[in-house]
């Protein structure tokens, strides 16, 4: 097949402001990089990203829009005018952040990492949710094909927009591989990595915590993620908890220093409600970090035996969950072990094929 011209819209990454999705465009930037030199990448990103998120390769392109992502409305007016515009002449466009242009002369393959604004709308601002629905319901019907980052992420496209399933790709997210192999020195705190949004459920997290406190003072939690809706809500929970100097809130931090936290943490634990995929659970696998998370699925699927699962629901289940991670010797080793088996079944490589498989079937069909 002759060589391709595919454009990728970044144009929705806020370098540090849009959580798990940056990771993800990253990871799968840089394996694509590695597995394809032959097609042409046209890489469309705002003012607020510059070309470091652009491979070096020869046959990867850094095209900046006049737009900040950070001004919403004008993000989106761009996407629906001037991207269309700059994207003449290529053969595929990839929207690797849910969203599209809803007409472009190229077919479009749109990622779909979940579908959080119809299972729990009561979690969105109100001026943000007409957005949503709108625009992702449009993205995936003008998309030539829409990827799924999960099972649970598909089920949920075609229970809500009746898309034909063959119109749906399956293509998992992968894992940090510096993940794997960190040097481990555990230290007396369990490890969070989370938005604070209220879907992620840590205002159940800190009562809970407060249960392990009592058992083990000595003990600190450490929450890293972006400051999200519920970020004031939270700060006002542990100053309730007497909690002030046992749970950190970092902000959002550079990877770096989030592989620093894993080779750091004694245990790891993900309470969330609502995940399309779970990435955060998968890294704390790689690194070996004994973890417990929600029993809800993607998260069962991914994570499998090698992770203690609770209901996130209740308290009570949760704070068991963290003290064995403290306390059951067996448990932690076992869970150690087990770890970075499961999360060698996913890589940004295998990610970077499925999508590069769809975006040329999508200009084949054009």
């Amino acid at each position: 097949m002759a060589a391709l011209r595919i454009g990728v819209n970044a144009l929705y990454l806020i370098p540090g402001g849009v959580g798990g999705t940056e990771i993800y465009l990253r990871g799968l930037m840089a394996a694509l990089a590695e597995i394809d030199s032959s097609n042409e990448y046209f890489v469309f990103t705002n003012r607020e990203t510059g070309p470091d998120l652009v491979p070096k390769q020869a046959n990867f392109h850094w095209r900046p829009q006049p737009v900040r992502a950070s001004f919403r409305p004008a993000r989106i007016a761009w996407e629906q005018t001037g991207l269309p515009m700059a994207a003449r002449g290529l053969d595929a466009l990839l929207n690797p952040g849910f969203t599209s242009p809803i007409y472009c002369a190229c077919p479009m393959v749109t990622v779909i990492h979940d579908l959080q604004h119809r299972r729990y709308p009561e979690f969105f601002r109100w001026f943000d949710l007409p957005f949503w629905r709108m625009l992702l319901f449009a993205s995936v019907h003008v998309s030539r094909f829409v990827l799924a980052v999960s099972e649970t992420t598909r089920a949920d496209l075609l229970r809500f927009y009746r898309l034909p399933e063959a119109k749906i790709r399956m293509a998992p997210l992968g894992v940090d591989p510096e993940m794997f192999g960190l040097a481990r020195r555990p230290e007396p705190f369990l490890l969070c990595v989370s938005t604070l949004h209220p879907h992620k459920n840590l205002d159940g997290l800190l009562p809970a915590f407060a249960r392990v406190r009592q058992a083990r003072p000595e003990f600190r939690l450490v929450i890293a993620g972006l400051r999200g809706f519920a970020a004031d809500a939270l700060e006002q929970l542990r100053t309730t908890l007497g909690l002030e100097g046992a749970v950190d809130f970092t902000g959002w931090l550079p990877r770096e220093a989030v592989r620093d936290l894993y080779a750091r943490a004694s245990g790891f634990v993900f309470p969330t409600l609502f995940e399309g995929f779970g990435l955060p659970i998968l890294e704390a696998l790689a690194a070996g970090v004994p973890a417990a998370c929600s029993r809800i699925e993607p998260l069962t699927s991914l994570a499998g035996a090698a992770v203690l699962q609770f209901d996130p629901r209740d308290t009570e289940a949760m704070a068991a969950a963290m003290l064995r991670l403290v306390l059951d010797e067996e448990l932690r080793t076992r869970l150690a072990e087990a770890g970075p088996r499961q999360a060698a079944r996913y890589s940004w490589v295998a990610t970077a094929r499925t999508t590069l498989d769809a975006l040329q079937e999508a200009a084949r069909t054009r």
